[in-house]
C-alpha cells in the first residue's frame, strides 16, 4: 500500500526526480523594434544574462572569486542569496538582472564551478539615437500587483511597459514566451533537450512598430530646445500622423536600461526641471494670441462677424471703467489686419459681440461659444495613443455663474478669454492640431504617434476617421490671409521667421505666466496650399513668440520640407541660448526653538529650494 501510494498517488519523489534531470527554460521573446516613418531605427534589442539561482541546489564555493567575476561584493551577495531563499529554496529566482555580454564571456567559463546558479538569456532596449525619450518611454519590472492583474501571464522579473509607446502598446510589443526542457547533468550543465524538443514552445517575437515621427526633424527639434524647458509638436495634417514630439528637458532614454536603472530613474524625478514631465500632452498653458484665430472661425460661422467687419483700436478695448490694452495703436482694423497685427481690442469687441450681442441671454450665448469652441477639442482629450494625456481647461458657465454668484454676468466678467489669456489651459498637442484644422479648412484626423503596425502594416480604424469641427470651409481663407501675413509680409510679428519659396501661415503669441517671465509660443502650418506640416512651439519663460518659437518652428519646417536648412547662423543662435531658470537653494536662518514649540525633526525640514526665472544667453 505504501509503494502504491508513493508510487501513483503522491507525485512529490516524481517531481524531485524530473527536478534532478531536468531544467524548464523560459525563452524571452526579443521586444518589438520601433522605427520611424522612413523605416529608421530608433528603439531595438541588444542581448543581456540574467543570473538564476535555486538556492537548494547550491553548494560550498570560492564567494569572493563569484562577485569579482560578476562586479558585486560579499555583502551585495549575502543580501541577494537571502532575498532568493525568501522566496524560495527549490524554485529558481533571478540573482543579478542585466549582466553584460562582456560579464558573462567571462562568467560563462566557470559556470559549472557554481552549481545552482545559470543563466538566463534576453534583451533590454537600445537607443542608438537617444531621442524621442518621452515618446518611446521606458520598460520596468513588473510588480506583484500586476502579475496578478495579468493572471500570471507575467512572472517575477519580467519587464513591462512603464510609460510612452511601450507602455500604450505593451501587449503587441512584448511577444510571447517560449519554454525549452532541458537534460542536465549533476553539476546542472545542459546536455541536450528532453525528448528532443518535442514538448518545447517557441518564443513569438513582439510586433514591429512603424512610428509616425520624422527622426531628421525630431533630432533637429531636440537640439534648438537644449537648455529650454518647453514642447514641439507638429503634425502632417492630411493624416493626423505625428512628425515631431518633442519634450524639453528630456534626457538619454538609454538611462532607463540596464544596472543603473533605479539610481538614474531616482536622479530624474528629483531634476528640478522634470526631464520625465510629458510636456506635449500635459502642460497646460494659456494660449494667448494664437486662440484669435478661434475666435475668428467661430463668430463667422455664428454670422456676427465678416471679412468686412471693422473696428478702431485706439490702444486698447475700454469696458466699463476697465481697459484691455493692446501692443500698438493699430487705428482702422479689419478681420484679416486683426489676425496680422494680433490687435486685443479688435477680439475684445468680436467677443463682445458673441456674449453680449447675440440676441439671447449672455449666459446662454457663452454656452453656444463654448460649444464652438469645444469642437476644437480644446478642454477634451484628443485621446493620442500615448497614457497620461491631459484635456486642457475650457471653463463652463457654471463655472462663472458661481464665481460671480449669479448668472447675471456678461463679455466683462471674462473677456480675457477673447485673446486666449484668463482660466483656458491648452496643450501643444491641441495648439499643433488646431494648426491641423486650420490647414484642412475644417477637420482634422486624430493625432497618433503609430503609423502602422507589424509587417502587414496595419493601421488603426479611428486614426482614418475625418472629424469636422462645424466651421464651414468659406470661413477660413480670410483666417488664413491674416497667417500668411504675419510671417511673409513686412511688420508681420514672425516676418524674421520668413521661408525663402515657401509660403507658411502662423499665428505668434505669448502665453501669460503669473510665475515669472511669459512663455513664448507660436503655430503654423506650411506650405498654404496642399500643407505638409502643422506645428506648435512653446519655449517657457522667453517672452515673445517671435523671438524664441517662431524660429524654432520655421527651421524644422524647412528641413521637414526641403531636406536642408539654408540660415545656419538661426540655428547656432538657438542651440546657444540657454533659457533655463536658474535654481537657488535658499537657506533659511538658523533659529533657537523655544521651549515647547516646534520639534527638532520639523526645524530640520524647513530646507526649500526656489526657481528664479531668467533668461541666459
Amino acid at each position: 500500500m505504501r509503494l502504491f501510494y508513493i508510487q501513483v498517488i503522491d507525485k512529490t519523489y516524481f517531481l524531485s526526480a524530473n527536478n534532478n534531470v531536468l531544467r524548464k527554460e523560459i525563452i524571452y521573446p526579443a521586444r518589438g523594434v520601433i522605427l520611424d516613418r522612413k523605416g529608421e531605427i530608433l528603439v531595438q534589442n541588444e542581448p543581456v544574462y540574467d543570473l538564476i539561482v535555486i538556492p537548494n541546489e547550491v553548494k560550498p564555493f570560492d564567494t569572493i572569486g563569484f562577485c569579482k567575476l560578476i562586479g558585486i561584493d560579499k555583502k551585495g551577495f549575502k543580501k541577494r542569496f537571502k532575498k532568493a531563499k525568501d522566496f524560495s529554496i527549490l524554485k529558481a529566482s533571478i540573482f543579478e538582472k542585466q549582466l553584460s555580454a562582456e560579464t558573462y564571456a567571462s562568467f560563462q567559463e566557470k559556470l559549472f564551478e557554481y552549481p545552482g546558479f545559470y543563466v538566463q538569456n534576453r534583451t533590454v532596449r537600445n537607443y542608438p539615437d537617444s531621442i524621442a525619450s518621452q515618446f518611446l518611454g521606458y520598460v520596468g519590472e513588473v510588480t506583484d500587483k500586476e502579475i496578478e492583474k495579468s493572471k500570471n501571464f507575467y512572472r517575477q522579473g519580467d519587464y513591462i511597459g512603464r510609460s510612452g509607446v511601450e507602455r500604450s502598446y505593451e501587449d503587441l510589443l512584448r511577444g510571447q514566451r517560449g519554454i525549452q526542457n532541458l537534460m542536465v547533468d549533476a553539476f546542472n550543465r545542459p546536455k541536450g533537450h528532453f525528448a528532443d524538443g518535442k514538448y518545447d514552445t517557441l518564443a513569438v517575437a513582439g510586433d514591429k512598430l512603424i512610428s509616425s515621427l520624422d527622426k531628421g526633424i525630431q533630432k533637429l527639434g531636440e537640439q534648438l530646445m537644449r537648455n529650454k524647458i518647453g514642447s514641439i509638436v507638429a503634425i502632417e495634417p492630411s493624416t493626423g500622423e505625428i512628425l515631431a514630439f518633442v519634450s524639453s528637458p528630456s534626457y538619454d532614454p538609454n538611462l532607463m536600461v540596464g544596472r543603473e536603472r533605479g539610481n538614474n530613474y531616482m536622479k530624474l524625478l528629483q531634476d528640478p526641471n522634470k526631464p520625465m514631465f510629458i510636456r506635449p500632452i500635459q502642460a497646460e498653458y494659456p494660449p494667448g494670441s494664437i486662440f484669435k484665430v478661434i475666435n475668428a472661425l467661430v463668430s463667422q460661422q455664428f454670422g456676427q462677424v465678416n471679412p468686412k467687419t471693422t473696428y478702431s483700436c485706439g490702444g486698447g478695448y475700454h469696458y466699463g471703467n476697465k481697459i484691455m490694452r493692446c501692443t500698438h495703436v493699430h487705428g482702422s482694423v479689419d478681420l484679416t489686419r486683426s489676425i496680422a497685427v494680433s490687435c486685443n481690442t479688435y477680439y475684445g469687441q468680436v467677443y463682445n459681440l458673441m456674449i453680449n450681442r447675440a440676441g439671447i441671454r449672455p449666459v446662454d450665448a457663452y454656452k453656444r461659444w463654448q460649444a464652438a469652441v469645444s469642437k476644437f477639442n480644446i478642454g477634451s482629450k484628443l485621446d493620442i495613443d500615448l497614457p497620461n494625456e491631459r484635456k486642457g481647461l475650457l471653463p463652463s458657465a457654471d463655472f462663472y455663474t458661481k464665481r460671480w454668484g449669479g448668472d447675471s454676468w456678461g463679455s466683462s466678467f471674462n473677456i480675457s478669454l477673447s485673446i486666449g489669456q484668463g482660466e483656458l489651459g491648452i496643450t501643444p498637442l491641441q495648439m499643433a492640431n488646431v494648426m491641423a484644422i486650420v490647414a484642412n479648412r475644417g477637420f482634422y484626423y486624430k493625432p497618433h504617434l503609430i503609423k502602422s503596425i507589424g509587417e502587414k502594416k496595419i493601421i488603426k480604424p479611428e486614426f482614418t476617421k475625418k472629424n469636422s469641427v462645424g466651421i464651414d470651409e468659406q470661413y477660413f481663407d480670410v483666417v488664413i490671409e491674416g497667417m500668411s501675413r504675419v510671417v511673409n509680409q513686412p511688420g508681420g510679428t514672425a516676418y524674421a521667421s520668413k521661408i525663402s519659396n515657401i509660403e507658411m501661415c502662423g499665428k505668434t503669441g505669448t502665453a501669460q505666466n503669473p510665475h515669472g517671465k511669459d512663455h513664448a509660443v507660436f503655430v503654423a502650418f506650411a506650405p498654404r496650399k496642399n500643407p505638409k506640416i502643422a506645428i506648435a512651439v512653446v519655449v517657457e519663460n522667453s517672452g515673445y513668440g517671435g523671438t524664441w518659437s517662431a524660429p524654432i518652428a520655421s527651421l524644422l519646417t524647412e528641413k521637414y520640407l526641403t531636406g536642408k536648412i539654408t540660415r545656419p547662423a538661426v540655428v547656432d543662435r538657438l542651440v546657444k541660448a540657454n533659457l533655463l531658470p536658474v535654481v537657488v537653494k535658499v537657506k533659511p536662518q538658523a533659529k533657537m526653538p523655544q521651549k515647547d514649540s516646534v520639534p527638532k525633526k520639523a526645524i530640520q525640514s524647513n530646507n526649500s529650494t526656489v526657481s528664479i526665472s531668467k533668461a541666459r544667453r
